[in-house]
């Protein structure tokens, strides 16, 4: 496992100015979400092209491991995929060849699609593009060493809540959300690839680091804004609650 510190964040909105200021701030890799996000596949593309000049890699999130979709949005210029809920060995296989060109995968091939240059890029061939396996349930944890060990799969990337939430629905479940994490850590250590998660707290965020996390998300454009909102509100409010009634 690397011990450089991959930071990257949410890209929820769907604004192609977020994406840019975002991509320009300094951040190694930025997620735009389809699958909870504001966004529509259709914007994807011009929040695509926030990214052209800065050294930000785009990630997309697809709601679900669809070969068509994978391949649309690699089409258009995402440097990797996030996959949600990937459970065993042969989901994960699956998202693989989506991601590749035959014989690795059947990924469709063309070459005037905006990943090169419209034509104006010669096709490379094989390519491989990052896949962040999401990690997010207790039979993905139950399975993770499996997972870690598919060829294609870069980044073991734990979903925090939806584990959290899982885990309280399976009686079955042996261990708890911190020995989970312990175990992504461990098994993306055994098959020398890297974990990631999102980190919501400021505070844990070295907690994570330290812990063997090295794709850490920090919180969405959506959660800041809200919180930079709420903060005026507050800060209003109690200014108004200090002042003498005329």
């Amino acid at each position: 496992m690397s011990s450089e510190i991959h930071l990257g964040s949410w890209l929820s909105i769907g604004s192609p100015v977020i994406a840019e200021l975002a991509a320009d701030a300094g951040f190694h890799w930025l997620l735009i979400d389809l699958e909870h996000g504001c966004t529509s596949e259709a914007a994807v593309p011009d929040q695509l092209r926030a990214f052209r000049g800065s050294a930000a890699k785009p990630i997309v999130r697809v709601p679900a491991p669809d070969a068509d979709r994978i391949a649309r949005v690699l089409d258009w210029g995402a440097h990797g995929i996030m996959v949600p809920h990937v459970n065993s060995a042969a989901e994960a296989t699956a998202c693989v060849r989506a991601m590749r060109y035959p014989p690795l995968g059947h990924r469709g091939v063309s070459r005037s699609v905006r990943a090169y240059g419209y034509g104006t890029k010669p096709f490379p061939g094989e390519t491989a593009p990052v896949l962040l396996a999401q990690i997010e349930t207790w039979e993905g944890v139950s399975n993770v060493e499996a997972i870690a060990a598919v060829d294609g799969v870069d980044v073991l990337f734990v979903g925090p809540a939806d584990l959290q939430f899982d885990l309280k629905s399976r009686p079955q479940a042996t261990l708890d959300y911190a020995s989970c994490l312990k175990r992504v850590v461990a098994a993306a250590v055994d098959a020398g690839k890297e974990c990631g998660i999102l980190c919501r707290d400021a505070a844990d965020l070295e907690t994570l680091i330290n812990a063997g996390f090295r794709w850490v998300a920090v919180d969405s454009d959506l959660s800041l804004l809200r919180a930079g909102y709420q903060r005026w509100i507050r800060q209003a409010a109690e200014i108004a609650g200090r002042r003498d009634p005329l």
